[in-house]
């Protein structure tokens, strides 16, 4: 049985601007209310140089093998972070034995934002683009299949309506994933949908999975309202994933 890859979390940076449809309920700006911080705000973080630290009794704090999900609270590419990300690239170049895992839905801007050596991408970045409607994969899907990349992941999440990928689909994508959206005032995701892009997925021979029901779920013509502790596994009962050779 394959060894499951660790998994951690690495925010640089902290705060965002809204960009696109998929923004009006960002969980950071949520999260954030709560707390009485504007996340309009960009700051660096304290723990930026996080893939460095060291242990005390030595070596590194994040171990070898692990999958770091990047900038989870912002947005890697976002041109406020101008003047920290070389040094971030410095830390993901010098740790080569780390996945670095980088969810972005500025991919428009990216390229002009990538180090000097970045030629066709670094062996250990996983770049994720963002889709949540038709007009965001029209703007974003032609730049995302063109960008220099080993790894290349597509996010549909929140997914908004019914998005055609199928143009784009090819076995450059590592994995399609695709989920409603959570929280209070999330908007409607239908099921319908979600089989959809995995049929598109299934077509095009790229693993397909469906990550979360979201909070306003409708399946079958009925409306259902699922507790954020159950999206999940209600996805995962749903037993619709498939890999690329499906």
């Amino acid at each position: 049985m394959r060894a499951q890859i660790a998994q951690d979390v690495w925010n640089p940076w902290h705060g965002c601007h809204k960009f696109s449809e998929g923004c009006l309920n960002c969980y950071v700006y949520r999260r954030d209310t709560k707390v009485g911080r504007d996340a309009s705000t960009v700051t660096k973080n304290q723990d930026f140089d996080l893939p460095v630290k060291t242990k005390r009794e030595g070596g590194y704090r994040i171990e070898p093998n692990t999958r770091l999900y990047s900038c989870m609270t912002s947005d890697f590419f976002l041109p406020d972070a101008d003047e920290w990300r070389r040094d971030a690239w410095d830390m993901i170049r010098l740790r080569r034995d780390v996945e670095f895992f980088i969810i972005t839905k500025r991919i428009t801007i990216a390229r002009e934002r990538l180090p000097e050596d970045w030629g066709d991408g670094y062996p250990n970045v996983a770049l994720c683009c963002t889709i949540e409607n038709a007009k965001r994969a029209a703007e974003r899907m032609p730049v995302f299949m063109d960008f220099p990349a080993r790894k290349k992941y597509i996010a549909c999440e929140p997914l908004l309506e019914a998005v055609d990928l199928s143009p784009w689909l090819n076995d450059s994508v590592v994995q399609l994933v695709a989920g409603g959206e959570s929280g209070e005032n999330a908007r409607l995701c239908r099921y319908e949908w979600i089989l959809e892009l995995r049929r598109q997925c299934i077509n095009a021979g790229v693993s397909f999975h469906f990550k979360q029901t979201g909070a306003n779920f409708e399946k079958d013509g009925r409306l259902y309202r699922i507790p954020r502790k159950l999206q999940h596994s209600q996805a995962k009962k749903a037993d619709i994933d498939t890999s690329a050779e499906d």
